[in-house]
């Protein structure tokens, strides 16, 4: 598969994280001995905007949507899938909140590093620290492309965003079987459920895409790439 288009409204950046190659064995005994992996069953909040961050997070197993709230509506900056970190927002001592929240959308184990035990990895070793600030600006380079496809692009290019996401980043494959609900895929493309229903029975119709319940195949990748391009 071909890497989608610059500007997406794909939730998840093309930077894989290979940080914990850079460690010592030394600094990887340190980094278990400040850290344990607990499990989040299918909806439970991972973390909660506005809540003290005691601990950076890193997806050892599953899939999270990160998302922004105001009480009455929601809006999701990027899904999170294996091998991704929660919280590399607040590691600086400056920001010691949470600037969003996280749900676990399918069963997940995520391992809790302490986040000063964090930050004195980063002060020691260089190409670590480098590879932390290569992942946080890869996710804000992504979260640009995200909010001007929003901006710019229409229902259909969105939703093609959307099933690249899912073919190329998340699952790599371009049969799946997608652990999310209209309503969940229609806020990562930013539409209501109605819009994404009529328009994933389009795609279907018209031998873009083959549905079966959850399971998703993108047939004609050619021509979903080329929607996305065009918007």
């Amino acid at each position: 598969m071909e890497e989608s288009t610059k500007f997406s409204a794909c939730t998840l950046s093309f930077h894989e994280c290979r940080c914990f190659e850079n460690l010592t064995p030394e600094q990887r005994d340190y980094l278990d001995a400040n850290s344990v992996k607990i499990k989040y069953k299918k909806g439970e909040i991972i973390c909660k905007q506005g809540g003290f961050v005691s601990h950076v997070m890193y997806m050892e197993s599953g899939l999270a949507k990160v998302f922004l709230e105001n009480g009455t509506n929601s809006l999701v900056l990027r899904i999170t899938p294996d091998k991704n970190f929660l919280g590399l927002s607040s590691i600086s001592e400056e920001h010691s909140y949470f600037p969003y929240s996280a749900m676990a959308y399918i069963d997940s184990e995520i391992r809790q590093i302490e986040v000063n035990a964090f930050r004195t990895l980063m002060s020691q070793n260089f190409d670590f620290t480098k590879e932390i600030i290569d992942i946080l600006s890869s996710n804000s380079l992504q979260i640009y492309g995200r909010f001007f496809c929003f901006t710019y692009k229409q229902a259909f290019g969105r939703l093609a965003d959307i099933l690249l996401c899912l073919a190329d980043r998340i699952f790599k494959k371009c049969d799946f079987d997608l652990p999310l609900s209209r309503k969940e895929l229609a806020e990562l493309s930013g539409m209501s459920p109605e819009t994404v229903i009529r328009m994933l029975k389009e795609f279907n119709d018209e031998g873009l895409i083959k549905m079966d319940g959850k399971s998703i195949e993108v047939i004609d990748y050619k021509r979903i790439k080329q929607i996305s391009e065009t918007g």
